[in-house]
């Protein structure tokens, strides 16, 4: 169908995570706080890795680029969630819809890569030391993060593109915070199984693949580092632990979102709001707090301030 015959659709409404006044106040309250750290921790580590040299390896590069991510990632929905908490209606336009579409999947492309990437990292550190600034030299860490890139782009315009082609005429309430697949596509004019089938190949079956790599790849790392000892063991297995953690907590809510048929559940929206939402401020707790390199990045960071201070 022709989208310029067929869409009538001008603006989306979202239905949001509250209706009552208050609720919506003390959620706005809640969320404006998180998003608040989001955007502060992420953009520290960022600025943490950047100017100080202890830090300048490339787990350290990946991960402040990991942080970057999250940062772009929670502002591409938290603002408009939150201005929905105020706002008596919140609305979106069709092309700003396909906006947030396109750059949620864009970002979530490139971290699903990125993390893959940084699995790659810990291989290699761990399983050939000698060999690993030679192997992770800056030139293949660049090339490494452009792919992902690549990827997240390719991954993002297929989902959009798909979008564009259903027609719109009728049902406008999204009932969510934000655009996404599965919800705009349940609001088309048309028979969507095939569509469906689609998105769940392109959008859940790679993350579920991705995730089923990743969680072999640190079983076997795990493994390896269980059955040695020492000092700089002990420090590979935590950073492993943590880098599990934060691939559970993104990978698993988006296999919940993107492997069912496209149809409601109760827990649809706390996902929604879990990988979105709350996510990305876990990130920099989990990789900061019981990591001694950036504890020793921190205290100079420290000490540098105090010196400069009058």
């Amino acid at each position: 169908m022709d989208r310029e015959n067929h869409t009538t659709v001008a603006e989306f409404i979202f239905l949001g995570l509250a209706k009552e006044p208050e609720v919506k106040l003390l959620l706005f309250a809640v969320f404006l706080a998180v998003y608040s750290a989001t955007v502060l921790g992420n953009l520290f580590i960022v600025a943490l890795v950047t100017r100080e040299p202890v830090l300048h390896t490339p787990m350290y590069f990946l991960l402040g680029n990991l942080s970057f991510l999250d940062f772009c990632y929670s502002t591409i929905t938290a603002p408009k969630m939150l201005i929905g908490f105020l706002a008596r209606v919140n609305t979106i336009t069709y092309g700003g819809c396909l906006s947030q579409i396109f750059f949620f999947h864009l970002i979530g492309g490139i971290k699903i890569f990125l993390l893959t990437i940084m699995a790659y990292d810990r291989y290699v550190a761990i399983f050939h030391p000698l060999r690993y600034v030679v192997i992770m030299s800056r030139a293949v860490c660049g090339g490494l993060l452009s792919a992902s890139w690549i990827g997240g782009f390719i991954h993002s315009i297929v989902q959009v593109s798909i979008i564009m082609r259903l027609p719109f005429c009728g049902p406008n309430k999204l009932d969510n915070f934000y655009c996404d697949v599965p919800q705009v596509v349940k609001l088309a004019c048309t028979n969507t199984f095939v569509v469906e089938l689609l998105m769940v190949s392109n959008s859940g079956l790679v993350t579920l693949l991705c995730f089923v790599v990743l969680f072999v790849s640190y079983s076997i790392l795990l493994a390896k580092l269980r059955a040695g000892s020492g000092v700089g063991q002990s420090k590979a297995l935590c950073t492993c632990i943590s880098h599990i953690t934060v691939v559970t907590l993104i990978f698993g809510p988006c296999i919940y979102i993107y492997m069912h048929p496209f149809h409601s559940f109760p827990t649809d929206k706390a996902v929604s709001v879990l990988y979105t939402v709350i996510t990305p401020i876990l990130n920099p707790f989990i990789y900061t707090l019981r990591n001694k390199d950036f504890h020793t990045a921190l205290e100079k960071f420290k000490r540098r301030k105090v010196k400069l201070t009058p």
